[in-house]
């Protein structure tokens, strides 16, 4: 620390007290400047600054208001040394007079000045070069370097100042070390100096506060807020020294200081005084225009600015500006933005200053921005231009009209098109309307608008608009159960797409992953199983990122529904386990086929009779979409609920649920098939096997094996033999090749199989039982075993068939030892069994894998492996990964 008092009154007497201009030294200029009471140390840039020891330069550049000055100063005072302090004013940038003032402040350091400095300068406006020489020689001499601070540097900088200061920095060799604190970038070489490793740099970026310094200095303002909220404060004054003070200063005079802090009008602040008059107010007219102009960016480039100003030269404006610190941040590429408290202050000042002018700014960048192609960023000028029919014509004619359905920022989008003027008409409005009607599942409002669009459209409309309409024309098809408005639509955009350029489909991957799911939806509710994977596989093999991951899910429901509907229980559950996932893992909106994964799982679940897991992934899955939204997944919902109920013996309740809650065009087959089902089910159960047989004679299961196999069973469960098993006849013919799975199969076996043991041959019987087994075995497929009635549940106990369902069918027998006195009952149903996704975890347990290799095998996140990991051991009952091993290898699970 400085201790003026201590100080040689004879050698202060050898330097003047005036500058060559006579002015007096002011004693206050060559002081450490006093820290406040609330300011805050913060030890990440003290023990940066240590670096100044080391090296002959140390910049500490800022913008105004950053903390620079108490910064340095309060390094200086811990070094235990005297340091020269000079403070900058804008009247010592003559030599002569700057000079003085670095030999004043040296000799206020202690620091002998070289024989023939004394007095000093004589002129203001040179300085003699010899007294420099002698200066440089007399400072390298020093076995202890001088620390020389010049503060406020911007203020004193001229071409020939900096080169002088250059030549003495360079010739005192380690007898000088230069600490320059300036808001401007200082006119030195600092190329050579950062080449050579001799220059400590401090920059705007490094001096913005850090939440926990921020949290300090709330405190230490007797402002105690949530982490939160300080983030938050942080982020919107971008750490900026001033700023946080500043604000701390308003919020304390506040009855609800935290709620002030996250709403104060920055415009309207002393925060505006700040910027305005240090900012601001020091820059040319031309600049203040640009900066009030571009104010109402959140980027710019030069070019862009030009537009907003009218003016060339832009590019270096800003360039200066960046190089002053004024608040405009140079992002790389030519683009720039100013610092977000900045912006929103000028903004303000923009409508005092220029009222009326902001919208036709914003419509001009929108324009700009456009052709820049620039798309999401034109569509946010022009709305705040309240420049509608522009806005929606630069959205449809991008072809961006699916990413109100798939994208990220699909919020952002429909937030965006929320406020668009009911005032305003044209075809691109009508489909921007529609769009986000539909997706928003308001279906009237949206279908008006998409034919009030279609209507306004010339014949000779551009290809974005038309094949917007087409992509909206297959989502309403799904929705309203349209089939053969899909198949139209679908050929209309395939045609167009012919017409539409390359790059803009390549931009969008989006739009045809959207079409072919909608189409598989639709192909799929009219029964056209082979069709609809066909289009689903399309959009699994087709680009896979961002835009796309929400079709690809939808698709990935709707191919697990498939496969569950054909019998193949194994492939929809995995299928179904990774959609689900993937609507765990993400936080999405709800979309047409949200849930329909857990759907599937849960009708697995009830095929295992697993009935609680089953109800909880109903659940799971009603909170996913928009129940009554999609009738795909209503009628899967209304499948699973019905069969759940069934399972629980509450046949009426089944048959109200049977039916989907949606409204439809055309009805879906199998969807019907499984209704009538359920209604022969509650026939079945009040005792009226007839009626319950002529409603199965009506079911229509063409073409569709797992349906026939279902009546098969009802047909036999109402008596009729002979018909039962010529429906298994029908089944088998439709299960030619690979078409169906084990949950078609093994139904159509045990109809034959309970048919033979009625007809008194148990021994035909007892073999079509054992196929039945082996093919249920995989899947675990309880269900059907227990729908089968007493005499197949008679045939269980034959000792070579009770070992075929022992573990996974049947439980562990009991010990005579553990039931004394009586003889072992049959051995008890397995109440829940590991899911296919558990098993698969639990196969790769068994490997030795970390649980991070599980996920990255799996394609699931690390959260979602812990899960089914938890679950494991609970069905299990272990606690650790090598009990789960050893007990699954006892139990036949490995």
């Amino acid at each position: 620390m400085i201790s003026v008092a201590a100080r040689d009154d004879s050698a202060r007497e050898a330097v003047p007290y005036a500058d060559p201009l006579g002015e007096p030294f002011l004693s206050t200029r060559f002081a450490l400047p006093a820290r406040p009471a609330t300011f805050v140390r913060r030890p990440r840039l003290t023990h940066h600054l240590d670096q100044a020891l080391d090296t002959p330069l140390t910049l500490v550049n800022g913008a105004a208001g950053a903390g620079k000055t108490l910064l340095v100063a309060d390094w200086a005072a811990g070094l235990g040394q005297p340091v020269g302090w000079l403070t900058g004013e804008a009247g010592d940038r003559q030599p002569g007079v700057f000079w003085a003032y670095v030999l004043r402040a040296l000799h206020l350091a202690d620091v002998p000045l070289p024989s023939g400095a004394d007095p000093g300068p004589a002129s203001a406006g040179r300085v003699d070069h010899g007294l420099l020489a002698r200066l440089a020689a007399e400072l390298s001499g020093r076995d202890r370097p001088v620390v020389l601070v010049l503060d406020e540097f911007h203020r004193l900088t001229t071409r020939e100042n900096a080169e002088q200061l250059e030549f003495v920095l360079h010739h005192a060799g380690d007898g000088l070390r230069l600490v320059l604190v300036s808001r401007t970038e200082p006119l030195l070489p600092l190329h050579r100096y950062r080449a050579s490793a001799a220059v400590t740099e401090i920059r705007n970026d490094e001096l913005a506060f850090t939440p926990d310094e921020a949290g300090d200095l709330l405190a230490r303002h007797g402002l105690r807020l949530p982490g939160p909220a300080v983030r938050a404060l942080v982020e919107r004054t971008g750490g900026w020294a001033a700023g946080l003070r500043l604000s701390a200063l308003a919020a304390r005079q506040s009855a609800d200081p935290e709620t002030y802090l996250k709403e104060f009008e920055a415009g309207r602040s002393t925060i505006a005084d700040f910027l305005l008059a240090e900012v601001l107010g020091l820059q040319p007219a031309p600049t203040q225009d640009l900066l009030l102009r571009t104010s109402v960016l959140d980027r710019f480039r030069p070019e862009l600015a030009e537009a907003l100003t009218g003016r060339p030269g832009a590019e270096s404006l800003l360039a200066g500006l960046c190089r002053q610190n004024a608040f405009v941040e140079d992002l790389g590429q030519f683009w720039y933005r100013l610092h977000p408290l900045f912006g929103e202050i000028l903004r303000v000042h923009l409508r005092a200053r220029l009222p009326g002018l902001e919208p036709e700014l914003h419509r001009r960048a929108a324009r700009w921005l456009r052709d820049f192609g620039a798309v999401p960023e034109a569509l946010a000028h022009g709305a705040a231009a309240d420049d509608w029919e522009f806005t929606a014509g630069v959205f449809v004619d991008d072809l961006a009209i699916g990413r109100l359905f798939t994208e990220l920022r699909a919020d952002h989008l429909r937030d965006l098109f929320s406020r668009l003027d009911p005032r305003a008409t044209g075809a691109a409005t009508d489909l921007v309307r529609a769009a986000r009607e539909l997706s928003e599942h308001d279906l009237d409002h949206g279908l008006a608008h998409l034919g009030r669009a279609e209507e306004q459209l010339p014949a000779g409309a551009a290809e974005g608009g038309r094949l917007s309409c087409a992509l909206l024309e297959c989502l309403a098809a799904r929705l309203t159960g349209a089939p053969g408005r899909a198949e139209q639509a679908m050929a209309t955009a395939a045609r167009l797409r012919r017409e539409v350029p390359a790059h803009l489909l390549a931009k969008h991957p989006e739009l045809d992953a959207l079409l072919l799911t909608h189409l598989g939806a639709t192909r799929l509710w009219a029964g056209r199983f082979d069709a609809a994977r066909a289009a689903l596989a399309e959009v699994l093999d087709g680009p896979s990122d961002a835009a796309t991951a929400l079709p690809r899910q939808d698709s990935l429901g709707q191919l697990a529904l498939l496969d569950y509907l054909d019998g193949w229980i194994g492939r929809a559950e995995s299928a179904a386990l990774t959609a689900a996932d993937a609507s765990r893992d993400a936080d999405v909106r709800p979309f047409p086929g949200a849930g329909l994964g857990q759907l599937v799982l849960a009708a697995v679940a009830v095929d295992r009779d697993e009935l609680d897991r089953a109800r909880s992934l109903l659940d799971e899955a009603a909170g996913c979409g928009v129940v009554g939204a999609d009738p795909v997944t209503e009628a899967c919902r209304a499948m699973v609920t019905a069969r759940l109920l069934l399972a629980r013996k509450e046949p009426q309740a089944a048959a109200r649920a049977a039916t989907p809650a949606v409204a439809t065009l055309t009805t879906s087959p199998w969807a019907e098939a499984h209704a009538a089902l359920t209604a022969s089910a509650l026939r079945l159960a009040e005792g009226r096997p007839d009626a319950a047989a002529e409603m199965l004679a009506a079911t229509p299961c063409s073409g569709a094996p797992a349906c026939a196999a279902d009546v098969a069973w009802a047909l036999l469960a109402a008596g009729r033999r002979a018909q039962a098993v010529q429906a298994v006849e029908a089944v088998e013919g439709l299960c030619g090749g690979d078409r169906a799975g084990p949950g078609v199969t093994v139904r159509a076996t045990l109809v034959r199989a309970r048919a033979a043991a009625e007809g008194g041959d148990t021994a035909a019987a007892a073999k079509l039982l054992a196929r039945a087994l082996l093919e249920a075995r995989p899947d675990r497929l309880r269900r059907p075993f227990l729908d089968a009635g007493p005499g197949i549940r008679r045939l269980l106990e034959t000792p070579y068939l009770h070992g075929l369902a022992l573990g996974w069918l049947l439980g562990e027998a009991p010990a005579p030892h553990d039931r004394p006195g009586t003889a072992p009952g049959p051995p008890a149903l397995v109440v829940e069994e590991l899911s296919g996704r558990e098993r698969e975890v639990l196969t790769r347990l068994a490997q030795m894998m970390s649980t991070q290799e599980m996920a990255a095998d799996l394609y699931i996140s690390v959260n979602t492996v812990k899960t089914h990991l938890k679950s494991v051991y609970r069905k299990l009952g272990v606690n650790r990964r090598g009990e789960a091993v050893r007990r699954a290898r006892e139990r036949g699970l490995l």
